[in-house]
C-alpha cells in the first residue's frame, strides 16, 4: 500500500481534551500513522510552538483554545477564531491524500467547502434540535449543519446519524465508519480497589443526563442504602451535580472522581463496579458503552431520541430505558446477578466487533484518495 498523507480537522485535541470526537481522530490517527504520514488540526492546546509531534503524528494548533465551555455550552468564539486560521492553510491540505473533517466543528467545516479532497465525517445530525439548543438563534446553527450537505463525501459513526442525514434530504453516499475500543488495556488492567454498584464516565455537561441518574439514585437507596455509585469525569455541571446530590441525600452513595489521567484508571474503576449506567439524552455513538462492555458490565442507557449508544445494546448487552425507569434497571441488575454476567459476556464478545485495528481497516478501505497522492 502506498503512502498516503492524512489530515483530521477538529477543533480540540486528545488526550488535552477527552471527549468522543478527540479520542476517535486519537485512536485513528496514532494507527495509521504507522503506515501513513498524519496531521492533526486544531487549538493550540499545549505550551510551546504551535506544532508538535507525538506517536508519529503531526499536531499543528492553529489558536488558543480559550474558554472551550461558556453558559454550559461550547464556546463558538474560539471556535470562529480558528476556522479563520484553517482557512489560510487550505492550500496546505490541499496537498493531503485525504482531509478527514469532522462536522461537529462547524465554522471548521464551513471554511473547507469545496475541497476535493475532504471527507466529513458526521458524529451527529441536529436538525430541529438547533432550536432547542440555542433557541431563535439555532437557526444559524440548522442552516449551517444543512450547508454542509455540499461536501463531496460524506462518513458517519452510526446507523442513527447516516439514517438522520438520508431523511434530512442528502442523497450522496454515506460510508459507516465506526468508532472504536481499545481492549488491550482493559484486558490487562486489574479492579480498582475503589468498588462501586454503579458507575457513569463521561463529559459532565446537561446532555450526559448525570441528573438524571443521581434522581433514580433516590429510589434505588431506598431498597439497598448503602448503594455506592461513582461518577468519573469532570466539565462544567461539576458543582451543579455535587449539590443536587447532596440534596438528594446521596453524599454518603455517590463519588465524583473528577477527570481521571489514564485510560486505564478509567477502565480499573468500571471492571470494579457492577452497572453501567449512560444516561445520555443526546449521544453521537457512546464510544465509553464499548469500553464498559469490554471491561464485562451490563450497560443501562437511555432511550431517548438522540441517544445512538441505544441502539449499541439491542443485541442484548444492556437495556435502553425511560428516565423513569433508570432506577428499576439498575435494581433490576443488581438484585440479578446471572441476568448482569448474561450481559456482561455478551457485551465483551460484541466490543471484538468495534476493535479499533478493525476500524482501521475500514477507515482505510472505504476512504479511497479523491486523486492520485501528491507528495
Amino acid at each position: 500500500m502506498e503512502t498516503l498523507r492524512i489530515a483530521f480537522v477538529y477543533d480540540a485535541i486528545y488526550p488535552w481534551v477527552k471527549g468522543g470526537v478527540e479520542k476517535r481522530v486519537y485512536e485513528l490517527a496514532k494507527r495509521l500513522a504507522k503506515r501513513h504520514e498524519v496531521h492533526v488540526y486544531g487549538y493550540r492546546l499545549w505550551k510551546g510552538r504551535g506544532e508538535v509531534e507525538r506517536d508519529g503524528v503531526f499536531y499543528h494548533g492553529l489558536a488558543p483554545a480559550g474558554r472551550l465551555y461558556a453558559l454550559g455550552r461550547r464556546n463558538p468564539l474560539p471556535m470562529l477564531r480558528l476556522a479563520a486560521r484553517l482557512s489560510r492553510v487550505r492550500d496546505e491540505l490541499r496537498n493531503c491524500d485525504v482531509v478527514d473533517v469532522q462536522n461537529l466543528f462547524y465554522p471548521g467545516a464551513l471554511a473547507l467547502r469545496g475541497l476535493e479532497n475532504a471527507l466529513l465525517t458526521w458524529h451527529e445530525f441536529w436538525g430541529d434540535y438547533w432550536l432547542r439548543y440555542w433557541g431563535p438563534l439555532g437557526v444559524f446553527g440548522k442552516t449551517a449543519e444543512k450547508t454542509l450537505f455540499s461536501f463531496g463525501r460524506h462518513a458517519t459513526v452510526s446507523w442513527k446519524t447516516k439514517l438522520d442525514l438520508v431523511e434530512a434530504g442528502l442523497g450522496k453516499p454515506i460510508t459507516l465508519i465506526p468508532n472504536g475500543v481499545d481492549l488491550g488495556p482493559i484486558k490487562a488492567v486489574p479492579p480498582a480497589e475503589l468498588e462501586s454498584d454503579v458507575v457513569f464516565v463521561g463529559r459532565l455537561i446537561p446532555e450526559k443526563g448525570v441528573d438524571l441518574l443521581l434522581r433514580a439514585l433516590v429510589g434505588v437507596k431506598k431498597e439497598i442504602p448503602d448503594v455506592r455509585a461513582v461518577v468519573v469525569g469532570d466539565g462544567p455541571e461539576r458543582e451543579k451535580l455535587g449539590r443536587l446530590s447532596e440534596r438528594l441525600g446521596l453524599e454518603d452513595n455517590v463519588i465524583f472522581t473528577g477527570l481521571l489521567k489514564s485510560k486505564e484508571g478509567v477502565a480499573a474503576i468500571m471492571k470494579a463496579s457492577k452497572v453501567f449506567v449512560l444516561p445520555s439524552k443526546r449521544e453521537g455513538f457512546g464510544m465509553v458503552v464499548l469500553e464498559a462492555m469490554a471491561s464485562g458490565l451490563p450497560v443501562v442507557t437511555l432511550d431517548a431520541p438522540m441517544n445512538a449508544a441505544r441502539f449499541l445494546v439491542e443485541d442484548g448487552a444492556g437495556v435502553a430505558v425511560g428516565a423513569d425507569e433508570l432506577g428499576v434497571a439498575i435494581l433490576t441488575l443488581l438484585g440479578d446477578k446471572k441476568l448482569g454476567r448474561k450481559m456482561g459476556a455478551k457485551g465483551k464478545m460484541l466490543a471484538r466487533r468495534y476493535e479499533w485495528e478493525n476500524v482501521v481497516g475500514v477507515w482505510l478501505t472505504s476512504i479511497r484518495p479523491a486523486r492520485p497522492s501528491c507528495k
